[in-house]
């Protein structure tokens, strides 16, 4: 095996430097690529009948989703997908680094940059690569076991390095230690190492290093060997936060707030006042924000409902004033290049309209002249979010947030006549699972121009409700283009 080749087979890239393949740039649909491996090996948990390979033929996506709602179907996607995230999650180890450290969120981006590394032999450097960025500190366990830990893996000592070349090692850890180094000069506020992820501060010190968050994402893809597209919504340096309206005029403040709300203290207030009191702490001008938000998956079969039903989600600054932030121009420039578009199951006020309460997305989604369908996968179950909603709410909801988006502000009394679009101007296809909690109006929901497709997916055994698999993902995908096709 060639020292600079990740993968267990070795190929040749046709590059001059034998360490080129490590920096390769994701190939995207459409271009020349080495013939990959025919008999790619498994990793846990993940389908390979369904890992597909990039062709001329192959039918291009782009995924709506936030960092784990959309995990488990990836491979339903094939290779020619582009992923767009939200960068506005406050909760888990992100917390506090946001707190500490600022800057916009990089745990949902993480969560699948680590999802999409290429199957791996058990016993190659690729797979103590991902084991590694993969790996989490103990949740249990106090704040010196923690930072002792932590000690061990910068130091170099961890078992965790076991597997991995020396020069990739050295190179990770470097960027560790720029972490570490950031959180030294920051000592005051006594960053906790509990819970945190290890590829989340690798992609942070790649983010402060090169001051782009792209440039993050390109490297953890480079020396994964991923070929993954991922683009963050908005592209900032900035701590990115979302605040979410509800009919009762009360307002929530950040992710964790709006969908799983822990007890603390109010750190951030919405305000409408023209000059807002400055936010700015003593020491180091930042925001003071809430310590290691953690957060149990499971904790969201299990909620406290809303006081009302939210009206709309907006993004604020510092200030609690509401800001317009611009998208990601390569998220609207995907748009009108790929065939389909898929709001991923997920959390839709905090992981999908995050990504469409932007100028310009609307009217990409509604005039691309590439995407042959747009197809919404509804969630099986509610939750705090979304309680009470039915598959039109989940609908409306899309695209109510989409033309608001789009119309210009009035100035004056003074404003440029807008275009509403109709509901089939953003979705097309309502993907649902047989033996859904969310109520189905199917007659109602053609109505609005959007056809439906009932697919039979898996079944959780811990809560027996039935939830998105690759499989049945792949064939409603092939159901609702073969129908396209033969229109």
């Amino acid at each position: 095996m060639s020292y600079f080749t990740l993968t267990p087979t070795q190929h040749n890239s046709g590059a001059d430097s034998p360490g080129s393949s490590v920096f390769d740039l994701p190939i995207q649909p459409g271009q020349p690529q080495a013939t990959p491996d025919k008999h790619p090996h498994a990793v846990a948990g993940q389908s390979t009948e369904l890992i597909q390979t990039t062709s001329a033929e192959e039918t291009s996506f782009v995924v709506i989703s936030g960092g784990t709602g959309c995990n488990s179907i990836c491979s339903a996607f094939g290779r020619a997908a582009c992923y767009i995230l939200p960068v506005s999650d406050d909760g888990g180890s992100s917390s506090e680094i946001i707190r500490v450290l600022g800057g916009p969120s990089i745990g949902d981006i993480r969560s699948r940059l680590v999802r999409l590394i290429p199957p791996a032999d058990p016993s190659s450097p690729l797979e103590s690569i991902r084991n590694l960025l993969a790996y989490r500190l103990p949740a249990s366990c106090t704040d010196k076991e923690a930072r002792d830990e932590w000690r061990d893996i910068v130091e170099g000592r961890s078992k965790l390095w076991t597997g991995i070349p020396n020069d990739r090692k050295e190179m990770i850890r470097g960027f560790l230690v720029y972490f570490e180094s950031e959180i030294l000069k920051r000592a005051h506020k006594n960053f906790s190492f509990v819970n945190g992820s290890i590829g989340n501060y690798f992609l942070s010190a790649a983010q402060a290093f090169f001051r782009s968050l792209p440039s993050a994402i390109f490297l953890f893809s480079s020396i994964t060997n991923s070929q993954a597209n991922i683009l963050p919504v908005i592209v900032t340096n900035h701590t990115v936060t979302i605040a979410a309206e509800l009919e009762n005029g009360e307002r929530l403040v950040g992710q964790c707030e709006i969908s799983h709300p822990v007890r603390q203290a109010p750190r951030i207030d919405v305000s409408s006042e023209s000059v807002p009191s400055s936010p700015i702490d003593a020491l180091d001008g930042t925001l003071p924000r809430s310590r290691n938000v953690l957060f149990q998956s499971e904790g969201k079969d299990h909620y406290e409902p809303l006081s009302a039903r939210i009206t709309r989600l907006f993004y604020i600054n510092a200030y609690g004033n509401e800001i317009y932030p611009s998208p990601n121009p390569d998220y609207i420039a995907t748009l009108a290049r790929n065939d389909v578009l898929v709001y991923s199951c997920g959390s839709l006020w905090t992981s999908i309209i995050p990504c469409l309460a932007l100028k310009g997305v609307a009217n990409a989604i509604a005039r691309s002249r590439s995407l042959k369908a747009k197809v919404l996968l509804l969630n099986s179950a509610n939750d705090r979010e979304t309680d009470g909603y039915a598959a039109v709410d989940y609908i409306h909801t899309i695209a109510r947030t989409l033309n608001d988006g789009h119309h210009v502000q009035s100035y004056g009394g003074l404003s440029k006549a807008d275009t509403t679009y109709p509901v089939s101007a953003f979705i097309t296809h309502l993907v649902y699972l047989k033996g859904t909690t969310v109520e189905v109006d199917v007659p109602g929901v053609t109505a609005l121009g959007v056809q439906c497709v009932e697919v039979e997916g898996s079944i959780d055994e811990r809560t027996q409700v039935p939830h998105f698999d690759a499989s049945c993902v792949s064939h409603a995908i092939r159901e609702i283009l073969d129908n396209v096709s033969a229109e």
